[in-house]
């Protein structure tokens, strides 16, 4: 970054923050125009980056409220026991959406979905004073002046759709995005750890057709190769990958996308969210912000910066400070083929403040601020406004 960028009095720096609604204590480093934005964090961060996210609607398109799962459980049965202290920090985060799909399935998925969106319901209407459900563009358009958290329902499955008007349902109960698999077949397609994936079934396209009817998003971040590719294709719509990879610099790793799938991404209209999980970020170590940046200049150098978004996969903190019990049972969860090491996060991507980190590593790589503001939150915005209009056509029948 040169230097005459950098150069943004105290005032200036401060009335930034102020406008964006953070409690947070700006000190200036003298002659870096570096500031803290957190009380009691000695992190510093540029006056541009500070600038950019506190002006951005940030999205994060895969952030789910806890990997504490116990504490989540309490706070969904028990919505007043998530207190204005449990808020702080993703208040404080600048984090303005979050999307907390999970990914649920098996032979009661249509039950289970139908409790998560109840209680997530219940959760954000016993605090409307801290969140409000994004169900609109307008909702997009208005989150950032309320001060409020938004909250993006989603699932990681769509085991729940037992017909395609099971779609209707669910939008009406707030959900607006849905991935077509998680890691394992089910009747739409094929996830990315399956042994073979036959691609979208008939009754797959059906759901699809339904989705871009309603203003659903379909979303193939875990799906299978032939599954990823055939969505682009039968969808009328955009088609999201909210948080993935590219396979060329994760070492084949089966949970990312090859350029094939990216490109086609491009052609669909629709936007990647990169995370900052470790082994899908690169196959060896050592393994940093730096490597994470280099997934967002390859989907640059490929497709353009407007396709470019933000999916973390991980909640405020990370896998790595979960509980050590909880984190041992979730690696259990997955297939060899996963690939776990040691760590899971990366260093600079694990912490409430990571959409500075990010945007400081992006400022390093030469991205433009429209760029930036695009990536942080606008590029989302854009399509998912597109994805939500509804189709006034002729009904599809239900199979």
């Amino acid at each position: 970054m040169k230097k005459e960028e950098t150069k943004v009095s105290r005032r200036t720096a401060l009335k930034g923050l102020a406008a964006a609604g953070a409690a947070a204590i700006a000190a200036p480093m003298i002659n870096r125009g570096s500031f803290r934005v957190f009380a009691g964090s000695a992190a510093e961060y540029s006056a541009r980056a500070i600038d950019l996210v506190n002006r951005s609607t940030v999205i994060d398109m895969l952030c789910v409220l806890t990997l504490n799962f116990p504490q989540g459980n309490k706070w969904m049965a028990d919505p007043e026991s998530f207190s204005d202290e449990d808020f702080k920090p993703y208040k404080e985060s600048n984090i303005d959406v979050i999307h907390p799909a999970v990914g649920l399935g098996g032979p009661n998925a249509y039950e289970t979905a139908l409790s998560f969106f109840a209680m997530w319901n219940g959760f954000i209407a016993n605090h409307d004073d801290k969140f409000i459900r994004i169900d609109s563009a307008g909702d997009l358009s208005r989150v950032k002046a309320s001060g409020k958290m938004g909250v993006l329902l989603g699932l990681q499955n769509s085991d729940h759709f037992r017909r395609p008007n099971d779609v209707d349902t669910f939008r009406a109960l707030g959900q607006r995005v849905s991935q077509l698999t998680y890691n394992s077949r089910n009747m739409i397609g094929n996830g990315s750890t399956e042994r073979v994936d036959g691609g979208i079934s008939d009754f797959g396209a059906a759901v699809i057709e339904r989705m871009n009817k309603v203003g659903m998003a379909v979303d193939v971040s875990h799906c299978g190769d032939k599954t990823t590719l055939d969505a682009f294709e039968i969808s009328k719509k955009p088609v999201l990958i909210t948080h993935s990879n590219l396979r060329m610099y994760a070492g084949g790793h089966p949970r990312t996308k090859t350029e094939e799938a990216v490109r086609a991404l491009g052609k669909s209209g629709g936007v990647m969210g990169i995370t900052g999980v470790r082994m899908f970020v690169k196959a060896s170590e050592p393994t940093d912000i730096e490597d994470c940046i280099d997934h967002f200049e390859q989907v640059k150098r490929w497709i353009g910066p407007e396709h470019l978004g933000v999916g973390s996969d991980i909640d405020l903190y990370g896998y790595d400070k979960m509980p050590p019990e909880l984190n041992k049972q979730l690696r259990a969860g997955y297939k060899g083929s996963y690939g776990f090491r040691e760590k899971i996060d990366i260093e600079g991507l694990d912490h409430p403040k990571r959409m500075y980190d990010l945007t400081e590593g992006l400022i390093r790589r030469k991205f433009t601020d429209t760029e930036i503001e695009g990536i942080l939150g606008g590029n989302f915005k854009r399509v998912l406004s597109e994805i939500w209009s509804i189709d006034q056509g002729p009904g599809t029948k239900d199979q």
